[in-house]
């Protein structure tokens, strides 16, 4: 059975950082609404001053942070001694686990242009504890599939036409793709049944199963029903081209408050606390 469209929302103007303007997609609601994700932000813009300002130091727990580079560049460093700088087309998928603190500064291309997206999905509460990692993926590293006479797949999670994505061994069997269908194109795609999914556009115009009446288009969260596959067709005069991210509920209680999300009260307040007392970050640096 195919999955039908459940709803289609635009994503909101916010402010966040020390004042990057953004559009959020994911992340107004009750987070189990998406489970396992918890926010997307899409940080797209032609104005320096929208980004420039960044995410100075702030701490995280209990949580994966997932970026992905279109245009520009992000510069982090984080309390461990990590540093580096994600270029276009690149990924960083860092699980914050038992605790890191750390900064994400953005860089504009020389004419401006600043595009990306932040994706935070939860981790279990057996994996929340666990020790920071980063997974740095160059944009060599992600390879591309054409499938469906046309369709230009780029495999971050996940695997595609026998492609399968760098990303791997993440609790929640995420599948993370960039897509691109050509004018009067479609694709069609298999999901896990139960399996949270979900596309967000960023270019062009889409019809996002077969019933649909409207085209989808910019700046779009297409949320799906339960089934085993997703059928997605570009209208005859434009392109289209989103996100496609799947992943396995945890279907456990969310404590969440700002960059730390735990099960529970306590554990939220603890963490907290433990802010307070300079001993939020468990692992030792260089780990």
């Amino acid at each position: 059975m195919r999955r039908r469209i459940q709803r289609v929302v635009r994503s909101r103007a916010v402010v966040e950082g020390a004042g990057v303007h953004l559009h959020r997609a994911i992340g107004f609601e009750a987070p189990e609404g998406h489970d396992p994700f918890l926010l997307l932000d899409d940080f797209r813009s032609d104005r320096p001053d929208d980004y420039v300002r960044g995410f100075p130091w702030h701490p995280h727990r209990g949580m994966e942070t997932i970026t992905y580079v279109l245009r520009g560049e992000v510069e982090h460093r984080d309390s461990l001694g990590n540093r580096g700088t994600i270029g276009p087309g690149d990924v960083q998928w860092m699980s914050a686990g038992s605790g890191i603190i750390h900064q994400e500064m953005p860089k504009g291309e020389p004419g401006g242009a600043m595009y990306g997206f932040q994706l935070w999905a939860n981790l279990p509460a057996a994996s929340k504890m666990t020790e920071p990692r980063y997974r740095g993926i160059a944009a060599s590293e992600i390879e591309q599939v054409t499938v469906d006479g046309g369709t230009l797949i780029k495999v971050i999670a996940g695997s595609v036409g026998g492609i399968t994505g760098p990303v791997r061994d993440v609790v929640t069997h995420p599948e993370y793709l960039d897509v691109s269908i050509p004018p009067g194109g479609s694709f069609t795609h298999s999901t896990p049944s139960g399996h949270t999914v979900f596309a967000y556009v960023f270019d062009g115009k889409g019809r996002f199963d077969d019933h649909s009446k409207e085209a989808v288009g910019n700046r779009s969260l297409v949320e799906f029903g339960d089934g085993a596959s997703v059928h997605i067709s570009a209208t005859h005069d434009d392109p289209v081209r989103f996100l496609l991210v799947s992943g396995k509920p945890i279907r456990e209680p969310i404590a969440w408050q700002g960059p730390i999300v735990m099960n529970t009260q306590e554990e939220l307040a603890r963490a907290f606390e433990e802010l307070d007392a300079n001993t939020f970050v468990k692992a030792k640096p260089g780990r």
